[in-house]
């Protein structure tokens, strides 16, 4: 299966004691596939995974594919500290019926590239569905492209997540596996960067509340409109640039509130508005004209 389009990196609609709340979760996925999502990237970093308990991801998980039916691939991200939570993550996200499960490669502890080469080929035997790799500089500073070229080999690995803002390195990574990889962009605010160096589409946090104008993008840009798409791009980099500044998880969160969703804040110690941050931030991205108008 190749992953292609705009893919939201699905909100974890999450009460106080961070677990998840089915109605509001049910409701915003069934907006998101009115809105045109190409398919969803649930319990990533936007999702909260990694903070998240095993039990309230694997509850995440069934309940999208319950909800989505097939209509839309489902990507799982299932990396914990330890390797058995990861594994027993895997193997729940194939069982409950999802099309592929994504991992950061082990982190905090120093590891080298045989380390991680091995831990993505133990992960991939341990299913029989497509593994993800996730480069997200947070987790990994610097995988270069003969590395992810060399994780490529493995079977069952077919994709990549592309969280850097390195297009040289997706360039040659492009290269050196044929365009056979399935590259997925990770940065927002640079989606026509990456679908010029190759991407096959995007994956992101502020998908969930721009989802229309990141289609506009990817649309423009796969029939050769450039100068739109890179004009769209410009249009949602500014509430992007608004986001960041507020923290994007807490940020998009909030403005899901605001489009009447209530997905709750972000897992403690994020970033929590006080009454005065949340009037600031809203009339800033009203500023902004967001929600932009069709």
């Amino acid at each position: 299966m190749k992953f292609e389009g705009i893919i939201p990196a699905f909100v974890s609609p999450l009460s106080e004691d961070n677990t998840i709340k089915e109605a509001v979760t049910r409701k915003l996925l069934a907006y998101e596939i009115a809105m045109g999502a190409d398919g969803f990237y649930i319990c990533g970093a936007t999702g909260e995974g990694l903070v998240m308990q095993p039990e309230e991801r694997k509850k995440l998980c069934e309940i999208a594919v319950d909800e989505i039916k097939g209509k839309k691939p489902i990507i799982t991200h299932i990396a914990a500290m330890d390797m058995k939570t990861t594994i027993d993550l895997a193997k729940h996200a194939e069982n409950a019926g999802v099309d592929c499960i994504a991992s950061v490669p082990p982190f905090y502890f120093v590891y080298d590239d045989n380390d991680i080469y091995n831990y993505y080929k133990e992960l991939a035997a341990s299913v029989h569905i497509p593994v993800m790799i996730y480069y997200h500089p947070a987790a990994k500073a610097d995988m270069k492209a003969e590395l992810i070229a060399q994780l490529f080999e493995i079977d069952n690995v077919t994709a990549v997540k592309w969280s850097s803002g390195n297009y040289f390195e997706l360039l040659k990574l492009k290269q050196m596996t044929n365009g056979e990889m399935n590259i997925i962009n990770g940065p927002d605010e640079m989606l026509v960067c990456g679908l010029a160096a190759g991407a096959d589409g995007g994956i992101g946090s502020t998908y969930n509340v721009m989802l229309k104008e990141y289609k506009a993008i990817y649309h423009f840009f796969q029939n050769g409109q450039i100068e739109k798409a890179r004009n769209m791009q410009m249009k949602v980099n500014r509430v992007v640039s608004e986001m960041i500044q507020h923290k994007v998880i807490p940020s998009v969160k909030y403005a899901l509130e605001l489009l009447g969703f209530d997905v709750g804040n972000a897992t403690f110690p994020m970033k929590r508005f006080t009454i005065e941050e949340k009037k600031q931030l809203e009339a800033q991205l009203h500023a902004l004209g967001w929600p932009f108008q069709p």
